[in-house]
């Protein structure tokens, strides 16, 4: 079932300059700007604790700054017809803009969009386009590359893990530059890698969790969304162990479970792709990225705990990414580590 809501906010005003003079009549005001219709797809739930939330909020950034007009649909199935049925609602619906989140919409978008050429579409953390389709992606693959780095300096047994539900772009991209990471800092230490197929299971992620701490992992890397507390619970069950969260800053709320964050906020792609629509510099056929030259969307966070060496070994690795120095790893060919 997929939740529908509105929300609207206006921040327009028109204020009237009259001439004045003897022989002059005075001018019409100017009409008030028209306000950007926006729909926006979530293939999950609008407070998942993650990467739907972080777009929803981008979203919501929009309304309260850019007086814009909101339409949401989440909880729509990563499937291509229900993403697709989705996408139509929205289109027909006469909003000006359609923003599905997530690489999970690449196919879905291109059919929807060349349905409906009159309507702009954006896809974030993706790199599809189209005559009326453009893409803008935060670099989510920097900071978990970062991570990766500081994961290879901390890991005490040799062995990291990595947890993921389903497989769009980004988030393989995000497993091959955080496995990089780990390599560039500590080539001999072993990552466990595991995509679960839902990245809102509890349960399975505490199950999958519990098993790559059994194999040896003291640092997981989770890129789940309403999965991820699984993880939390299956570390302090063990009393070992410690958790990379990413999209948000997760050491200021948990740094005993957290030792970092590879935060990736895709609302940043989500806000700048209204806010250059309502500017007139949103243009099909683009693919917009934001990366660590921009700390608001991307970045690496660490625990207080984290020792004075890792930060500054993490600061330099990201201005050498930043310039140019080091290329960031988006393959991945290794071995990948069971659903227990």
């Amino acid at each position: 079932m997929r939740n529908v809501a509105k929300a609207v906010a206006g921040v327009a005003a028109a204020v009237g300059i009259f001439a004045v003079g003897a022989c002059s009549a005075p001018e019409s005001a100017p009409p008030p700007p028209a306000k950007v219709r926006v729909g926006l797809l979530l293939a999950g739930p609008r407070h998942d604790g993650g990467f739907m939330e972080a777009g929803h909020g981008g979203a919501k950034r929009a309304e309260q700054q850019l007086g814009a007009e909101i339409t949401v649909v989440d909880q729509v199935a990563p499937k291509q017809p229900e993403l697709e049925r989705a996408l139509r609602e929205l289109a027909g619906s006469g909003v000006d803009l359609v923003v599905a989140q997530g690489g999970q919409n690449n196919a879905a978008a291109e059919v929807v969009a060349a349905e409906f050429p009159r309507t702009k579409f954006v896809v974030t953390q993706s790199d599809v386009t189209g005559p009326n389709l453009a893409s803008y992606e935060v670099l989510q693959e920097q900071s978990a590359w970062l991570a990766g780095a500081a994961a290879g300096l901390l890991t005490e047994s040799g062995v990291v893990g990595h947890m993921s539900g389903i497989r769009p772009v980004p988030g393989l991209k995000g497993r091959a530059a955080f496995v990089a990471g780990v390599a560039h800092t500590n080539p001999q230490a072993r990552v466990l890698t595991n995509f679960s197929g839902d990245q809102d299971d509890v349960a399975l992620a505490r199950r999958v969790a519990t098993a790559e701490l059994d194999a040896g992992a003291d640092l997981i890397f989770t890129m789940l969304n309403a999965g991820r507390p699984g993880v939390a619970e299956a570390i302090r069950a063990a009393g070992k162990g410690r958790q990379f969260g990413n999209v948000r800053d997760f050491t200021a709320e948990d740094p005993a479970v957290f030792a970092g964050s590879a935060i990736a906020d895709s609302g940043v792609a989500v806000f700048r792709a209204i806010e250059d629509f309502a500017n007139g510099r949103l243009h099909g056929g683009e693919n917009v990225r934001i990366g660590l030259e921009a700390p608001d969307a991307v970045r690496l966070t660490l625990a207080p705990d984290v020792p004075e060496h890792v930060r500054t070994q993490v600061d330099a690795l990201s201005r050498r990414i930043v310039n140019g120095e080091i290329e960031v790893s988006t393959s991945y060919t290794g071995p990948e580590f069971p659903n227990p």
